[in-house]
């Protein structure tokens, strides 16, 4: 009985939704496809992360490294799954469409709060990364070009400050984004860069294992105590390892996000499970590539980014190249992982004031190149400060600059 009545709301929404530019439920019509969700997942998922790959591998070895890719590529894949099935009420068919409508869904009480905290915090602390990795990539670019001219043993430092600020301007422009579902594009954007990074790093470390000369380490088991490490410090990093490779799977924090920019036919969960397979296998593929290339290249010594990181000096110019990948993939995934905090704000203020101009009433302005669009005063003031905190105040706080710089240095 729930089935056929979940499979009636469904096909009511499909045939209400068929005529208009709104869904059933008042919201913008949904037009992504497995395809778009596949290229939102690839941003959310590869992110700069993976050039730490060769350093956990070199921690935990030939064996364990790639095993423990994938396991946590299977996991990934496996939750995501039970979670995509979790997006329509199974009673009701109503969509939900957050993660904290899910989990207040299935849940209910006081525990979808909970969760939600959990959730919100996370993609706070996941942007705030991503400002400091993405001014890191930028000033790496300032000292590739010093170490070329000056030589490799030059002292080309460069501070990450302004580039922060850089940052942070660009992601007050794309902030007014209004939602996932006018993502695609940049989502799309995201995706090819990280390919590219993730294949110019591939490349140099293949360059480097065909160099003269270039003998290195490796062990079925990692860094060799007695030789590269202690005992302590060989179990440590082992562990640090394992989380690197579980944090670079994550992405359950916006899957339902995603899964909401779906179209209504075919079902969202059968998409979505295509799209998270899809998405899933292609960044394995890359994760396990850059992983055992890279320790391959590097060995035991392998640096924690090797290109943040000067694992390679030359060709300078595809270093760059590089490093400026990461920044634009940053830039989007972002956007990506901002979007529920937006629309969990704004939704809740326009429910709470729901005749106030200020919040809802939007206006139409002419932007050179880019066309008419509706800006809103409050997406615009609110906005632009949540990116003001998370890009420019908070990364140059003392105590958060410590504790990300302490993360990055394990990624």
């Amino acid at each position: 009985m729930a089935a056929e009545l979940q499979k009636r709301t469904f096909s009511m929404e499909t045939d209400n939704s068929s005529d208009s530019k709104f869904d059933d439920d008042g919201r913008p019509k949904r037009t992504g496809t497995w395809m778009t969700a596949s290229a939102h997942i690839i941003t959310a998922v590869i992110g700069s992360g993976v050039l730490s790959l060769a350093w956990a591998i070199a921690q935990l070895g030939w064996i364990a490294g790639p095993i423990a890719l994938m396991i946590f590529s299977f996991i990934t894949w496996f939750t995501s799954s039970l979670l995509a099935d979790c997006y329509r009420c199974p009673t009701t068919g109503r969509r939900n469409h957050t993660y904290m409508d899910v989990v207040k869904s299935n849940l209910g009480g006081r525990k979808y709060k909970l969760c939600g905290l959990a959730q919100y915090g996370n993609l706070v602390g996941i942007i705030i990364g991503y400002t400091i990795t993405a001014s890191i990539s930028m000033a790496a670019i300032k000292r590739s070009n010093c170490f070329h001219k000056k030589g490799h043993d030059a002292g080309c430092h460069a501070s990450n400050n302004m580039y922060m600020i850089i940052f942070g301007v660009a992601e007050i422009i794309l902030s007014q984004i209004p939602n996932f579902h006018e993502l695609s594009v940049l989502s799309v954007l995201a995706a090819i860069m990280s390919f590219a990074y993730s294949l110019i790093g591939l490349v140099l470390s293949i360059a480097k294992i065909a160099e003269v000369g270039n003998h290195v380490s490796t062990s079925l088991t990692g860094v060799t105590i007695g030789v590269d490490v202690t005992s302590t410090e060989k179990i440590w990093s082992s562990l640090q390892a394992i989380g690197d490779i579980a944090f670079v799977y994550s992405y359950a924090t916006v899957l339902v996000e995603i899964q909401d920019t779906l179209k209504p036919s075919p079902p969202e969960n059968h998409a979505m499970k295509k799209a998270t397979f899809a998405g899933v296998s292609i960044t394995t593929i890359f994760y396990m590539l850059c992983g055992t290339l890279g320790y391959a290249a590097f060995g035991n010594k392998a640096p924690a980014n090797f290109l943040t990181g000067f694992g390679f000096y030359e060709p300078f110019w595809l270093v760059d190249i590089a490093n400026m990948c990461i920044v634009v993939h940053l830039v989007g995934a972002y956007q990506v992982f901002c979007q529920p905090i937006f629309t969990i704000v704004e939704n809740w203020c326009s429910k709470k004031w729901p005749e106030s101009e200020f919040i809802a009433k939007g206006y139409i302005v002419t932007f050179p190149f880019c066309g008419a669009c509706s800006v809103k005063i409050f997406r615009l003031i609110w906005r632009t400060i949540f990116v003001i905190l998370t890009a420019v105040i908070f990364p140059f706080s003392t105590v958060f600059l410590v504790c990300l710089e302490l993360f990055h240095s394990g990624h």
